[in-house]
């Protein structure tokens, strides 16, 4: 999608943190069944991460040289930061009418190599997250060549604030009690992890179709309307990550009992749910079957 020049994205909730190539594992003092919920987006087991040692964090920017939209379109760290004041402004006012209170993730945290977290260290490797402690998302936005590189996505702006949107739908899920449903350490094509990645996904879908007409604080809509090839960029991401092509690449056999995000055409049927029809349609735990 492309940013509108003239929107302001000064508010966004993003930093940057500086390169950290000393990665040390451990740290949040979490228990696994919770590191295994939040097992990031590419579904990477972070369990692993539960112990040892502490890992220093880098020096961090506030993103201050992003103000408007214009930049976004040109920096990929000003761009993340115009989603994350787009995705706040969306979800306060969807949230409110969907019946909840809205609070705001405390930040988008941008970081280089590796980082120290509330749920112990990660590294540009683990993949984007959310961790629900406090209540961050982090990313590396490196993480975007591998996706196009690795994963054979056509890659695209939209496609890089799907990413965002979609751990955005964790915090949504966090404040809702939502997350805790995946907390029970069940994997397959009907688990509740499941369920709770192809929510995320719809909500992700959701801010897709509504994010031309959310506005910052001058009237002034973020992003201009969203285009079919756009689109197809986010679908070509959301198949991208899909357990079974993921699975397929990796060992040449597919396993739907070990699955924790759900298959490549779940994800884009789920987005494209909540694109059609809104986050109202997203309750994944209401659906069985093929329905899901």
């Amino acid at each position: 999608m492309t940013f509108n020049d003239k929107a302001d994205i000064s508010r966004g909730k993003a930093s940057k943190r500086g390169r950290n190539t000393g990665l040390a594992v451990g740290g949040g003092g979490l228990g696994l069944v919770v590191l295994f919920v939040i097992s990031q987006f590419l579904g990477v087991d972070i369990t692993g991460l539960a112990d040892g040692g502490q890992a220093p964090a880098g020096p961090e920017s506030s993103l201050d040289q992003c103000l408007t939209g214009a930049d976004a379109n040109e920096n990929i760290d000003c761009r993340m930061k115009g989603a994350a004041a787009s995705l706040d402004e969306y979800w306060a006012i969807e949230y409110t009418d969907l019946g909840g209170d809205y609070v705001s993730p405390q930040n988008l945290q941008l970081f280089s190599g590796a980082t120290q977290t509330s749920c112990g260290s990660a590294s540009s490797a683990t993949g984007p997250f959310y961790c629900p402690p406090d209540e961050t998302i982090y990313l590396d936005t490196s993480f975007y060549d591998e996706l196009r590189g690795r994963y054979g996505s056509s890659g695209g702006p939209l496609a890089e604030m799907y990413v965002v949107a979609h751990e955005w739908g964790h915090h949504i899920q966090n404040i809702s009690g939502t997350l805790e449903k995946a907390q029970d350490g069940k994997t397959g094509p009907d688990s509740n992890g499941v369920r709770v990645e192809l929510q995320a996904d719809c909500f992700a879908g959701s801010w897709t179709a509504a994010a031309s007409k959310v506005e910052d604080t001058h009237g002034v809509a973020y992003l201009q309307p969203v285009t079919q090839a756009q689109i197809e960029d986010a679908l070509s991401a959301a198949s991208a990550v899909g357990d079974d092509r993921i699975q397929q690449a990796a060992t040449g056999q597919v396993n739907p009992e070990s699955w924790t995000h759900g298959s490549s055409e779940q994800r884009q049927r789920w987005f494209m749910t909540g694109y059609d029809q809104g986050a109202a349609f997203c309750d994944t735990f209401a659906v069985s079957g093929p329905e899901l």
